[in-house]
């Protein structure tokens, strides 16, 4: 089964990318494991998540205006600074051009709370934080980095009733590199047989998925999303019809 993103031109199939293959997602430029829409010609992949992510959505970091996902930045730099974490992004993000909000599109998703490693309680989601009233200090320190965080800009995790503070990129990065490492006996460890030949190597690169069960949930949850975007987009178009009466 085929399936068409607006952001390829050619249609894309599900895979089953295998542990130890680095490709990543067009989308969010992170790694990509288990099953993915992708164009295996171009080596174009994109996480399920991103890849039926909604073309408009209402952020509750930016409540006046929508947000439209767009496949390449719309700067002339040819890049963003996405106002969640701080951190420049070149692939797809959700924008509002109106005030040059960015966010990359794992920021958008980010939980409002979250479990961590670094902490015995959840964190909570903060978009800004109240002015610090320490005796010490007037500004917050990640206790992750240990560098001070922007109170007005950028978001980050916060667990009040213990003053513990983290940036959302010193989050995700420790998340993603405790779970980047492979097992010792996964693929990544494995040697694998220099006489095995280049359509030997392709063939354990990717699996294509053919279970028909798995494919039809997958288009249900495409014409859902389909759905949920064309509500959104008309919510839009609303909008802009009743603020251009005023």
């Amino acid at each position: 089964m085929e399936y068409k993103h607006f952001s390829h031109p050619h249609n894309l199939r599900i895979y089953q990318v295998q542990h130890g293959n680095e490709y990543s997602c067009s989308a969010c430029e992170l790694i990509i494991s288990g099953s993915a829409y992708g164009c295996w010609e171009c080596k174009f992949f994109l996480h399920e998540q991103c890849g039926n992510a909604s073309r408009a959505m209402q952020h509750t970091s930016h409540p006046m205006h929508h947000l439209t996902l767009v496949p390449t930045t719309t700067y002339s730099a040819g890049n963003f600074l996405c106002n969640a974490c701080g951190e420049p992004g070149s692939a797809f993000s959700f924008c509002c051009p109106l005030c040059d909000f960015d966010l990359h599109v794992q920021c958008a998703f980010l939980p409002e709370i979250l479990i961590h490693d670094s902490h015995f309680h959840s964190l909570n989601l903060s978009y800004a934080l109240p002015a610090a009233h320490h005796y010490e200090s007037s500004s917050y320190v990640c206790d992750i980095c240990h560098k001070q965080l922007d109170q007005k800009c950028f978001w980050s995790y916060n667990c009040f009733a213990c003053n513990f503070h983290a940036h959302v990129s010193c989050t995700r990065n420790r998340n993603n590199s405790d779970s980047a490492k492979p097992e010792p006996n996964s693929a990544a460890y494995q040697k694998e047989e220099s006489a095995s030949g280049s359509s030997q190597q392709n063939q354990t690169d990717r699996t294509e998925i053919e279970d028909p069960v798995l494919e039809a949930q997958l288009e249900l949850q495409r014409l859902q999303l389909e759905m949920q975007m064309a509500q959104e987009l008309a919510k839009m178009m609303s909008s802009f019809n009743l603020s251009s009466l005023v």
